[in-house]
């Protein structure tokens, strides 16, 4: 999702599926990415060596906002400038989606339905996406109401009633941020009790500007060009009602993309890929960067900030491994 931006910019994009430069020849870097990540480490390491990244399409166009400036415009813009950019320093993006990788070997090798790839070194970017609820009306209405992210958006509902949806330290952290702006902020959870950390119960139980609906699950998003309220289903008693409000939030965790590199790249519980030291993970010449390591922070600004990170680590590792093949 596309997070707070130097507290400014505000939006909810999907992580897309991983994707990752396709050429002929062996590629001395490629990136497995998605968001603006890639932009970053693109723009340090460019000037250097040509890179190879993947270019992700969100499937949703939420419009950017800045405070105090009456212009907006669509994410695909800034995305498009930033990749621009990126281009003029030499970097290279040819869309196709990556179907396995190989780190056993060297140089790494990347399939894709069309061919495979080589690359001295890899930085995966993949990121992490929403888990939604999957009911009837939530797709339609993503960024019209429906939101994953309270410090993105909750500017937005200032003096409004808003839904979160969850129970988890997640659903607190965005309750707690949305009393900031909202008027009202109802916590809907499918069970009787939260299973967030204590320390997060009592900041959010403590609140009063925070109302609790137990036993209870969303059902259904309602609500023609914008959301206008969901159907709960009261899970003791099996009835069913309506609950109109002004936007909801959905917050019930992050699934990340990780899926082509079990097995190969040390990942934690939940999926997520493991630091070793600095953006480097158990394969040496494969680092990583943004949401698919960040379960903490997840936003726009600490990713692009892991991009340049992995840039310059995959760029000093290049530089080392071509020293070494010099003295031998």
């Amino acid at each position: 999702s596309i997070q707070t931006i130097l507290d400014a910019a505000h939006g909810v994009i999907p992580s897309p599926k991983p994707l990752v430069a396709v050429k002929k020849h062996i590629a001395k870097k490629i990136s497995l990415w998605s968001f603006s990540r890639p932009e970053a480490e693109a723009y340090f390491v460019a000037r250097d060596i040509k890179e190879k990244l993947k270019n992700g399409v969100s499937p949703h166009e939420i419009a950017v906002l800045y405070r105090n400036n009456k212009d907006a415009f669509l994410y695909s813009e800034l995305m498009e400038k930033m990749k621009a950019q990126a281009v003029r320093f030499g970097a290279e993006f040819v869309p196709s989606n990556v179907t396995s990788v190989d780190f056993k070997v060297y140089p790494f090798v990347l399939k894709t339905a069309e061919k495979e790839i080589k690359a001295r070194s890899v930085i995966i970017a993949t990121g992490a996406e929403t888990k939604w609820l999957g009911v009837k009306g939530e797709k339609e209405l993503i960024g019209r109401g429906i939101s994953s992210c309270a410090p993105c958006d909750a500017p937005f509902f200032r003096e409004k009633n808003v839904l979160v949806v969850g129970g988890g330290d997640s659903a607190m952290e965005e309750a707690l941020v949305l009393t900031k702006y909202a008027k009202k902020v109802t916590i809907i959870h499918r069970r009787g009790e939260f299973k967030a950390s204590k320390a997060m119960q009592e900041k959010v139980f403590a609140n009063k500007g925070i109302d609790v609906i137990w036993d209870s699950e969303v059902v259904e998003v309602l609500g023609d060009q914008k959301f206008e309220a969901v159907k709960l289903k009261n899970n003791k008693t099996g009835k069913e009602s309506e609950l109109k409000a002004d936007g909801v939030f959905v917050a019930i965790g992050h699934s990340p993309s990780s899926e082509i590199f079990k097995g190969l790249i040390d990942l934690d519980e939940k999926g997520y890929v493991v630091l070793k030291e600095g953006s480097k993970t158990n394969i040496e010449g494969v680092f990583v960067s943004g949401d698919i390591h960040d379960h903490t922070y997840k936003q726009a600004v600490t990713a692009a900030g892991f991009g340049c990170m992995a840039g310059m680590e995959a760029l000093n590792y290049l530089v080392d491994k071509k020293n070494d093949l010099r003295k031998n």
